[in-house]
């Protein structure tokens, strides 16, 4: 008889690469919805619970939805189907589908090896430290050495390849050479001082406004914004493969992959 895999296991699983006090305290990383010992046999992985996810989640017959960005930020004093945050609770809820997240502790323990992976840098450093772990630093991003010295136009082609992106938006000379780069998934406007503190030439990241930019270029960091999701919707693929690994006896699947911006 085949062992009955149930929420709670997997949770223990997944926190024992992403442990939750590896996270920042404003965030709101764990199990958000549904019952511990509910049984699983269908994962679906996705880095937002979007309505187009919960409804891709909700056709495939998902019963655990693994997700980046939490759905529940802060209190929450109603759930209900009257916004959007309890509408798709309520659906998880009536579905019986759990719903677990992991956020900064993925940045940390995960996210900011695999960017740094994806562009090759050689002799990667924590970019922001947030603590220690068996002796190591450990915190978001990374910075070290691009494979070889390149124009930031060349970069900026480069970091499309690596991260299968339809576009990048670039801030800085392009025709200028660089060598030394950080890398921090999802928001990175407060990843500058860092980045410059750490002697980069570049800092590839996602959500960075005009004045951010404008003003990293004045102190000499050049910038490729790769988008929030851009960054991040590695993590999908990343999820799906180790917990495939974990819980061979689970259906799991990705979301769809869809950038949510276009250049028109």
């Amino acid at each position: 008889m085949c062992e009955i895999i149930r929420v709670k296991k997997v949770i223990e699983r997944l926190e024992q690469s992403f442990p939750k006090d590896a996270a920042y305290e404003w965030d709101n990383p764990g199990l958000l919805a549904g019952r511990f010992d509910a049984p699983v046999s269908r994962i679906f992985v996705t880095l937002d619970v979007t309505d187009r996810t919960l409804e891709e989640a909700v056709a495939w017959n998902a019963d655990l939805i693994l997700s980046h960005h939490p759905l529940i930020f802060g209190s929450i004093r109603s759930v209900n189907d009257g916004d959007l945050v309890g509408r798709r609770l309520v659906t998880m809820i009536e579905k019986g589908i759990a719903y677990y997240a992991m956020h900064t502790n993925y940045d940390v323990c995960r996210m900011a090896d695999l960017n740094a992976q994806q562009l090759y840098l050689q002799d990667a450093e924590v970019l922001e430290q947030t603590g220690e772990r068996d002796g190591a630093a450990e915190g978001i991003g990374r910075v070290g050495l691009l494979p070889e010295e390149m124009t930031l136009e060349e970069l900026a082609a480069f970091v499309r390849k690596q991260m299968k992106l339809p576009h990048v938006v670039v801030y800085g000379d392009r025709a200028r050479k660089v060598r030394r780069a950080a890398v921090s998934g999802g928001s990175g406007k407060s990843m500058t001082g860092f980045a410059l503190d750490k002697h980069a030439e570049v800092l590839i990241t996602g959500d960075i406004d005009h004045h951010t930019a404008i003003d990293a270029v004045s102190d000499g960091l050049c910038i490729i914004d790769a988008g929030h999701y851009g960054t991040e919707y590695c993590f999908i693929d990343d999820i799906v493969q180790l917990v495939r690994k974990a819980f061979p006896e689970c259906a799991v699947k990705g979301a769809e992959v869809m950038h949510p911006g276009a250049v028109l």
